[in-house]
This record gives structure tokens, sequence and C-alpha cells, in this order.
């Protein structure tokens, strides 16, 4: 199988580092355009320089500033994201509509500003980096897993209205990945449950899964780019999960 989107430009949002860098990388190898999204602009910009791309440094926590754009987008791939672990009794609400603005509201706004020129052109492809926090919740994520939720309702959404016009939407949901966003959790889940570091790993991060390893970023953006190409035209609406066998259960 090789996906050719010579022609094509994809915007990835959350670009410049995780699951977002590996993503613009991988995309760029199929002949994309790359457009590396971020709010930390030169971190974006150097993912922009490695692959012949374009940086563009954007706050997506401010969806509201998102309601005039028009958006030049083939591919869209909603990947930004933040983690907060606290009990819902201690959460700061700020930071709770923080995180679902980011997370939801922002890749609404983004769908709604790229949608009109997928249509006029007849094809578009929307990927949703959900999780499996998207289908499963855990105790002390209340605003990441409502906002991966809620995308999920949003994607199937997306591929309804879009289907018969040439775009799909799908959602990828891994469960932890080697990621910075991963690796800054460990602190403060070793605080809310009450154990060491070294042992969140193993005891909180894997215990789900039969598969007992953290997910790479390649993984995930290889199944962005076969969700993108062509032989997936009739993919639509889906969520594919990548967790080790966590929601198997």
């Amino acid at each position: 199988m090789h996906t050719d989107l010579t022609g094509k430009r994809a915007v990835v949002t959350g670009g410049a580092s995780g699951i977002g860098a590996a993503t613009a990388r991988a995309l760029a190898a199929t002949g994309a355009h790359v457009v590396v999204a971020d709010v930390d602009g030169e971190a974006a910009g150097r993912v922009a320089a490695q692959i012949g791309g374009e940086a563009w440094q954007v706050d997506l926590s401010k969806p509201a500033e998102l309601d005039g754009l028009v958006l030049d987008a083939d591919v869209l791939v909603n990947n930004a994201g933040v983690q907060t672990v606290s009990p819902i009794e201690q959460f700061d609400p700020v930071r709770w509509r923080f995180i679902v603005d980011l997370m939801l509201v922002a890749p609404f706004s983004l769908v709604r500003a790229a949608l009109p020129t997928m249509y006029e052109r007849g094809w578009g492809r929307v990927v949703n980096i959900s999780s499996v926090h998207g289908l499963r919740a855990s105790a002390f994520k209340s605003a990441y897993v409502a906002a991966k939720h809620g995308l999920e309702g949003l994607s199937k959404t997306i591929a309804q209205e879009g289907g018969g016009r040439g775009v799909t939407s799908n959602c990828i949901n891994p469960s932890y990945v080697r990621t910075p966003l991963v690796e800054k959790q460990i602190a403060d889940q070793a605080r809310v449950h009450g154990i060491g570091e070294d042992e969140v790993v193993e005891r909180i991060m894997l215990t789900e899964s039969a598969v007992k390893r953290l997910v790479e970023p390649d993984e995930v953006a290889d199944l962005v780019v076969w969700l993108v190409g062509d032989t997936a035209g009739m993919v639509n609406g889906a969520s594919y999960t990548m967790d080790g066998g966590w929601t198997s259960k």
C-alpha cells in the first residue's frame, strides 16, 4: 500500500511534538504539503523546516478567534491536546474549560473552516486523534474524558454530513503514547493515586492493556496515513482503537 498525497495540503494541529510531529513527517513523506500548527511557533518552525512544510503558530485554546477563519486543507488532523489529572471537586474550572476549548471546540472551529473548500473539491479527510478515553472513562480526568467523548460525536456528525460529498471523518483511539503529554502525567498520577512515580506506568498506564507497552507515535502516524489514502475511502465515522486490547474487555 502506498498513499500518494502529492498536491494535497495537510494541516496537523499540535504538530510540533509527539503524535503531531510524527504525523507531519509521515504525511510529508507521501508528498503532501504539511502545515504544522502549534502554539509553540518556534518548535513548529523546526518541524516544518525538516519536512519542507510551513509553520502556523496558533493558540487553539481561544477558538472564538477562529470563527472567521477560512482554512485551505485537503487533510485536517485534529491532534492538539493537554492533560490535567485532578479529582472533580478540586478541578480548576478555568482549566476545565481551557481543555474543552482546546480539544473539542477548536476541532469544530477548524472543521467548520475547512469543509467549504473540501466540499468544493469533492474530497477531504478529517482525522481526529481521540483516545481510549474517548471510549472509556478514567478517574481524575474529567475534562480530558469529556472532550474526547465529545470529539467522538463531532467526528461521527462530520462523517454523516460529509460522506456524500467526498469527505470522510474518523477517530484514532490510542492508549498511552510515548509522548511529552504522557511523561508529564506521571507525577500527577503518582500524587492522586498515592503511589511512587516509578510505579505509574505499570500500575496505572498499562494495567488495562493486554499488550504491556506504550504506543509509539509513529504507529499512530501510520494509521493516519492509511485513513487519508484512497484505499480507506469507505472508512467513515469509525473509531480505530490502538490500545493493546484495553477496550476489548
